[in-house]
């Protein structure tokens, strides 16, 4: 079906994408008499600054996922899905002043380099593998195929066309201009990204309102259903399972986002790529403050869809289109199904936005899976003396290669009724050993290689445990059936046990010879970090005071 695009539609979109492109290809090309090196191409020149990075963060980390999965979160449990983005903004804040200076101290170009500096070779290799693999088979395949699901409930773009068309748009700029490119044009991604999210959250609560406004239509939606406003779900709630209550706060959560914002190549490659340390940390703080306004621009919209399809008169006054892809058939297609009533050009406008997230995101994905498999694989493995010219055509080739797999394993993912949820729990098996590594490996200076090795290797069973119990089992007191954020919560503690005692019997309570030196100093922050960073604490108190 095709919902409407009018002549201004595409206008609009068709300016954004040549607006992107022209960016992103004036930004790639080579200065003159300066050969593009694997600085240039990986860290951007290592010249970003502050408002580039906090907006480039913001454009990798908002994708499908998060205005169509998060929406149809919202649709199906209410606000309490916002507490991934609100308690991002603090994690923001303790990656910025705790672990940045370790990683720029060390000069790193990717997260696995520093398991190598800390560790050993050998786990920087089983790290670099998973990582290639789960944003190939996971992040970029989920993202394409999120996409791609857009584009076809919203202009009847057959699934196939819609992810070779979104995989050839990230490609163009991303491929040949690496980070600066993906950068760069981040900045405008998320002017259109915040300008269009917050357009179609405006006409969704002035629909719900009745032609009142936004803050008519917010004070409706928080009347009709304010059960959907609860950030701290009980154990009664059908998406308990999902959003386990206090979890949220002082649980797994932490286990999700510390690992997500803290050694995720694609989000912290861009402030490796900064001017400064400072430069750095007031980029972080940046994103901070935006993650604050997201989940007005990605999970409202989904409240307010579930308000609109569940009061059939104000359904029947948006006519047969309103039938059409309902999110109660999918709660995935909440998001899109708002998109349809938008006006000519405004939905052009909203379009882009999303299309801003996806394409970002992917173009971020497919630079962080080649300058990981550049540095820490072909470069230790394959050929250890390449030049800088063969180290970023290998980049470039490695992300094409990336890029066809995802294409072809997205169309796989069509039984995902929750995505956003879908990708949380299945990384959540994986996440917590590896953030045990890095946890005791910056702050303890006794945790061995071999212990390391032996807790991320444990935390896949360990996690398996709380998550898998064999059929006909469920009820034994041996298994235990627990949410999967409980189910990270416990893992990365058990983890983080089995790396402590490995440690002390190898070394009987010595230092390794590897163990990073902590002083106060290297983590003092300039006054604007402080300041900012207590406005974003204070905010979140005011928040969860008002919807707890």
């Amino acid at each position: 079906m095709n919902s409407g695009f009018d002549t201004w539609d595409y206008v609009v979109f068709i300016a954004y994408a040549v607006l992107i492109l022209g960016v992103g290809l004036w930004v790639s090309r080579d200065k003159k008499g300066h050969q593009k090196n694997a600085e240039d191409y990986f860290l951007a020149s290592k010249s970003l600054p502050w408002w580039a990075i906090g907006a480039s963060l913001i454009a990798a980390n908002i994708s499908a996922e998060q205005f169509i999965g998060m929406s149809g979160s919202g649709f199906a449990s209410g606000l309490a899905i916002a507490s991934y983005e609100w308690m991002a903004a603090l994690t923001l804040i303790i990656v910025g002043k705790y672990f940045l200076p370790i990683f720029i101290e060390k000069g790193l170009y990717t997260i696995p380099e520093f398991v190598e500096k800390r560790y050993s070779t050998n786990l920087k290799t089983i790290l670099a593998v998973f990582w290639i693999a789960l944003y190939v088979f996971v992040n970029l395949t989920t993202v394409l195929y999120l996409g791609a699901l857009a584009l076809q409930t919203i202009m009847g773009i057959p699934l196939m066309y819609g992810i070779t068309g979104l995989a050839l748009f990230a490609a163009a700029y991303s491929l040949y201009g690496g980070l600066s490119a993906v950068a760069w044009t981040d900045v405008i991604q998320v002017v259109f990204l915040v300008l269009g999210g917050l357009v179609t959250t405006y006409l969704a609560l002035n629909t719900v309102s009745g032609g009142e406004g936004f803050v008519a239509g917010l004070t409706t939606i928080y009347d009709t259903v304010p059960e959907r406003f609860e950030m701290i779900l009980d154990k009664s709630n059908p998406e308990y399972k999902n959003l386990p209550g206090l979890a949220v706060l002082v649980g797994g959560m932490w286990v999700a986002n510390l690992y997500y914002w803290g050694f995720n190549q694609y989000i912290i490659q861009r402030t490796l790529a900064a001017k400064s340390l400072k430069e750095a940390q007031k980029g972080i703080l940046f994103a901070a403050f935006l993650k604050l306004l997201i989940p007005l621009i990605v999970v409202i919209p989904g409240i307010a869809a579930y308000v609109i399809i569940n009061d059939p008169e104000l359904l029947s006054s948006l006519g047969d289109i309103a039938l059409q892809n309902s999110p109660l058939e999918k709660k995935d297609n909440a998001y899109p199904w708002l998109l349809q009533f938008l006006p000519t050009g405004l939905k052009g406008v909203a379009f882009a936005a999303l299309a801003a997230a996806i394409v970002s995101s992917l173009a971020s994905m497919l630079n962080s899976t080649s300058t990981i498999f550049t540095m820490d694989i072909y470069k230790q493995y394959i050929n250890k003396n390449a030049n800088d010219k063969k180290t970023v055509n290998i980049g470039r080739l490695s992300a094409a290669a990336a890029l066809i797999i995802a294409c072809i394993m997205a169309p796989l993912l069509g039984g995902i009724d929750q995505a956003f949820q879908f990708i949380q729990e299945y990384t959540g098996i994986v996440s917590p050993g590896i953030l045990a590594v890095f946890l005791l490996g910056l702050f303890w200076k006794k945790t061995t290689n071999k212990a390391a090795i032996i807790g991320a290797l444990a935390s896949i069973p360990i996690a398996m445990y709380f998550k898998v119990a064999p059929k006909g089992w469920s009820d034994s007191p041996i298994f235990v059936d627990v949410p999967f954020m409980d189910q990270m919560g416990y893992t990365l503690l058990l983890t983080m046990a089995v790396i402590a005692i490995c440690s002390y019997v190898q070394h009987k309570g010595a230092d390794d010879e590897k163990g990073i030196p902590i002083t106060r100093q290297l983590f003092k922050t300039s006054p604007l970090f402080n300041i900012g960073s207590f406005a974003v604490m204070l905010i979140l108190t005011v928040l969860y005071a008002l919807f707890w």
